[in-house]
């Protein structure tokens, strides 16, 4: 392994600034269960204003902000709507099952936007075949169809017809400040047409920890409730809002630059022989690289990459997940891009060389 090490797994691993430290010590603290902490207090009402909702709920994970989220919309035995590939559904450990006691309906979708003709006919049967009442929840930007960016109008879409059969709307919003920056509008205009919408604080926003669950003021009181019997309530939690409210005065704008090192990665590694990349879908700060062209999985790929010092995520399959983030310059894209050829043109998979 080399020393230098360009992590391209996940925006995850985005590490906080020295603004963000500095105000980890300096953060005016309190209980958050009792008398509140005010540097959250802070936080929370700036997040609730910026998605356009009454209020918000700091939680330690955007998984935890969707669990509460969920099981504070429905009873367990009710039905999830989701699109099939949706992250709360597929990769947070069956906790919409195994927390909230929901059933789930995975609608078909086309770059993680739901196809409003199924979402419709998913709604209908719901009465005769699951429990009522359900929810809906969507996805922007989408993880799995890689990081594509759900336009407005499909949002606004998919959430009429959710209300249209009776139906509450829930956003997972992890990356929702790269839709915005995407698209070139604000995120509340993203939130607009969800009546939760839960957003990280981490991710391309740098921050090291935390998520906020905004939405109406009765339901963020119930949902911290929920919290609290989920495990999730805060003690002197300032020290996790400092630098989120650092993250969201500062660093949303800069996501664009993200936007672009993703791009420049997914031509150059698109354009080699045997791999290949959806352009289309390549919308933020997330690149899916199909390496089946290769003869070859994605496990093998990243096994041969990782000595080399690039790091991608390997899925089930073929596909191998490469994210940018704040610290990952267009030097380390141009390296990535270089080591990712010398590696095509050694196939050490083809000789059976594992070294």
């Amino acid at each position: 392994m080399t020393e230098n090490v360009i992590d391209l797994r996940s925006d995850t691993l985005s590490m906080p600034t020295e603004e963000m430290l500095r105000s980890i010590q300096t953060a005016a603290l309190g209980d958050d269960s009792r008398d509140g902490d005010p540097t959250v207090v802070e936080l929370e009402a700036l997040a609730a204003e910026m998605m356009g909702k009454e209020a918000g709920l700091l939680n330690p994970s955007g998984t935890l902000s969707n669990l509460v989220a969920m099981r504070t919309h429905v009873e367990p035995g009710a039905t999830a709507v989701v699109e099939q590939s949706a992250h709360l559904y597929g990769a947070e450990i069956g906790g919409i099952a195994a927390a909230c006691g929901l059933l789930v309906l995975p609608v078909g979708g086309h770059y993680g936007a739901m196809d409003p003709d199924q979402l419709r006919f998913a709604i209908k049967k719901i009465p005769t075949l699951f429990p009522t009442p359900a929810l809906v929840c969507l996805e922007n930007t989408h993880n799995a169809a890689g990081g594509t960016v759900i336009p407005l109008g499909r949002m606004e879409e998919a959430a009429s017809v959710a209300r249209q059969g009776g139906l509450a709307v829930h956003l997972d919003g992890a990356r929702i400040f790269n839709a915005s920056v995407a698209l070139g509008t604000s995120p509340a205009s993203v939130a607009a047409h969800a009546d939760t919408v839960s957003f990280c604080l981490s991710k391309g926003l740098s921050a090291p920890i935390g998520s906020v669950l905004t939405g109406p003021k009765d339901f963020i009181d119930r949902a911290r409730m929920v919290r609290r019997a989920y495990g999730g309530t805060l003690r002197q939690a300032g020290i996790i809002a400092a630098p989120g409210l650092v993250a969201l005065r500062t660093l949303i704008d800069r996501l664009a630059d993200d936007h672009v090192n993703a791009r420049t990665f997914a031509e150059g590694v698109g354009a080699m022989d045997g791999l290949y990349v959806d352009l289309d879908s390549v919308q933020s700060n997330i690149v899916n690289l199909d390496v089946s062209g290769l003869g070859i999985d994605a496990s093998t790929f990243t096994s041969h990459l990782d000595p080399l010092g690039i790091r991608g995520l390997s899925g089930l399959g073929k596909i191998v997940r490469f994210v940018t983030y704040r610290g990952i310059s267009p030097d380390d894209i141009r390296q990535s891009l270089s080591v990712i050829d010398g590696l095509l043109a050694a196939r050490p998979w083809a000789t059976g060389d594992q070294s």
